[in-house]
C-alpha cells in the first residue's frame, strides 16, 4: 500500500470498474471499424496528408516565443530541476513505498508523458536532462552537440529505443523488486550513463532515434495539433490536424519495435491481472518470474508478428518490397497505443498522480511540505463513478482504432497500386480487428 491506500499495482481497475456489456463492446468497436472502414473505401479514394502543404501557420507571436531561446532555456531548467530533485529523492530519500521516486518514475515519466506530448508536442525532446547535460558538455569543450565523434548507422534506427522500452516494462511488470527504491534508482543511473555515452559519440541523433524516452514522447506527439512544415526560411510552427502529423512520422528501421513494445507490454499488464493468468501462475510449476517473463516477450513479439503480417499480406507493385510495408505502416499503430493507455492507465494516472504531488512535499518521508501540497488528498471521483469510467475506457479504444485505421488507409492509397488499393487493406484490416477483439477482452478480463 502506499500512503492512504493507492497501490503501485495498477491497471484498468477490472470488471467491476466496466458495467457494461463486453459482448455489446466487442461487437460495437468491430462494427465501427468495419464501416469506418467501408466509408474510407466509398469516400476516402486519394491521400489527404500531406507534409509540405498540410496545416495553418501559428500565430506570429506564439511562432516567436516557441522559437526563442528564452523558451528553450526555461523548459531545459525546468527539466533538469525536476532531475535533480529526482536524484535527490533516489539517493538520499528512505526506501520506503511513501517516497515519490515510485511515483516519479512510473506515473509522472511513464504515464504522464502521454497526455503532456498530446496536448504540448515532443515534451521529453524540450526537457530531457540527458540532452541538457550533452549540451554542456558540448559548450565547455567547445563542440557543437548536434556533432557526436561518429555517425549514427541508419540500420540501428529505433532498435536501441525499443530495447530501452522493454527494459523500462520489464522493470514495471516482471521484476520481482520494481517497489524497492534500489533496483529503480540502478536502473536510472544506467539510462542516463548509456544515454550521455551514446550523446558523446552519435550527438543529438541519439537522443531522436534512440532516447526510449524521446522516440516514445516524439511518437505520440505526432498525434498533437503542433507540427512543422519546412520552408525556404526554416521550419514553420503550423497548427495540423493530428492525423496529417502523424503522417510525417519518419520512416526508420526498428519503428515496428517501438510499437509492438508499447502496445504488447500495455495489454499484458491487463493481461497478467487477469483472473485466467492468475489462476495459471498459482497452478504451474514454474516459477512465476519466468512465466512473466515469457508473458511479456510473448505478447511484444506476438503484436509486432500480427501487425508485420497484415502488412506482408498487402497486394504490392514491382517498387515496393513487402518486407518495407511494416515499418511504412507502423505510425498508423500510435493512436491504438494512445488509446490504450488512457483506457489503461487513466485511473492511475489521476489518482496516484495526485498522491506523488502530495509525496513529493516530502522527499525524505520526515512529515515535512516542501511544496505546501502535503495536506491536500487524493481525489478518487472517476473510480466513484464506475459508468463513466467504463465509457471512457472503451471509448479510448475505439476511437483509437477507427483512427488507425483512417492513418493507414491514407498511407496504403499512397504507396499500393490501384488495384490493390482496397483489398490490399484487408489484410491490415483483420489485425485491427483482432487487436481491437483482444484489447476490449483484456479490458474486461482484468
Amino acid at each position: 500500500m502506499v500512503g492512504d491506500g493507492t497501490t503501485f499495482a495498477h491497471g484498468i481497475g477490472g470488471a467491476k470498474d466496466l458495467p457494461i456489456s463486453p459482448e455489446l463492446a466487442i461487437a460495437g468497436a468491430t462494427a465501427a471499424l468495419v464501416v469506418s472502414f467501408t466509408v474510407l473505401a466509398i469516400a476516402w479514394r486519394t491521400p489527404r496528408f500531406d507534409a509540405a502543404t498540410t496545416g495553418r501557420p501559428a500565430p506570429a507571436w506564439l511562432t516567436a516565443v516557441v522559437d526563442s531561446a528564452a523558451w528553450r532555456v526555461t523548459w531545459r531548467t525546468v527539466g533538469f530541476l525536476v532531475f535533480l530533485y529526482t536524484a535527490m529523492v533516489a539517493v538520499f530519500g528512505k526506501d520506503l513505498v511513501i517516497n515519490p521516486l515510485l511515483g516519479i518514475f512510473y506515473v509522472w515519466w511513464w504515464v504522464g508523458l502521454v497526455p503532456l506530448s498530446l496536448f504540448l508536442g515532443p515534451v521529453w525532446k524540450a526537457i530531457s536532462p540527458v540532452r541538457t547535460i550533452n549540451l554542456a558538455f558540448a559548450r565547455l569543450s567547445g563542440g557543437d552537440p548536434e556533432q557526436g565523434m561518429l555517425t549514427y548507422p541508419e540500420r540501428l534506427g529505433h532498435w536501441p529505443a525499443a530495447v530501452g522500452l522493454y527494459a523500462f516494462v520489464w522493470m514495471e511488470l516482471v521484476y520481482p523488486y520494481s517497489t524497492e527504491i534500489g533496483p529503480i534508482r540502478l536502473w536510472c543511473a544506467a539510462y542516463v550513463a548509456v544515454m550521455l555515452v551514446g550523446g558523446a559519440l552519435f550527438g543529438n541523433t541519439f537522443y531522436e532515434r534512440a532516447d526510449p524516452f524521446e522516440v516514445y514522447s516524439t511518437l505520440v506527439s505526432r498525434l498533437s495539433v503542433w507540427g512543422r512544415r519546412r520552408t525556404e526560411q526554416g521550419e514553420l510552427l503550423v497548427v495540423r490536424h493530428p492525423l496529417a502529423n502523424l503522417d510525417t512520422t519518419p520512416v526508420r528501421a526498428g519503428l515496428v519495435a517501438v510499437v509492438a513494445v508499447l502496445f504488447g507490454s500495455t495489454a499484458f499488464d491487463s493481461f497478467k491481472d487477469s483472473t485466467r493468468w492468475i489462476t495459471f501462475i498459482q497452478s504451474s510449476d514454474t516459477s512465476a518470474y519466468l512465466v512473466n517473463n515469457l508473458g511479456l516477450l510473448a505478447f511484444c513479439v506476438g503484436v509486432g508478428l500480427v501487425f508485420a503480417l497484415g502488412c506482408v499480406l498487402t497486394g504490392l507493385g514491382e517498387d515496393l518490397r513487402r518486407r518495407e510495408l511494416p515499418n511504412l505502416l507502423a505510425h498508423s499503430v500510435v493512436p491504438i497505443i494512445v488509446g490504450y493507455i488512457v483506457a489503461h492507465y487513466l485511473s492511475y494516472l489521476v489518482e496516484v498522480g495526485q498522491l506523488t504531488l502530495i509525496q513529493a512535499s516530502d522527499p525524505f518521508s520526515n512529515g515535512s511540505n516542501w511544496f505546501g501540497t502535503g495536506n491536500l488528498s487524493v481525489s478518487y471521483w472517476l473510480s466513484y463513478h464506475p459508468t463513466l469510467l467504463a465509457d471512457l475506457k472503451v471509448l479510448a479504444v475505439v476511437t483509437g482504432h477507427v483512427l488507425g485505421v483512417i492513418a493507414a488507409h491514407d498511407r496504403a492509397i499512397r504507396i499500393l497500386p490501384k488495384r490493390h488499393q482496397l483489398t490490399g487493406q484487408l489484410p491490415l484490416l483483420f489485425a485491427m480487428i483482432a487487436f481491437t477483439v483482444g484489447g476490449l477482452y483484456l479490458l474486461f478480463a482484468a
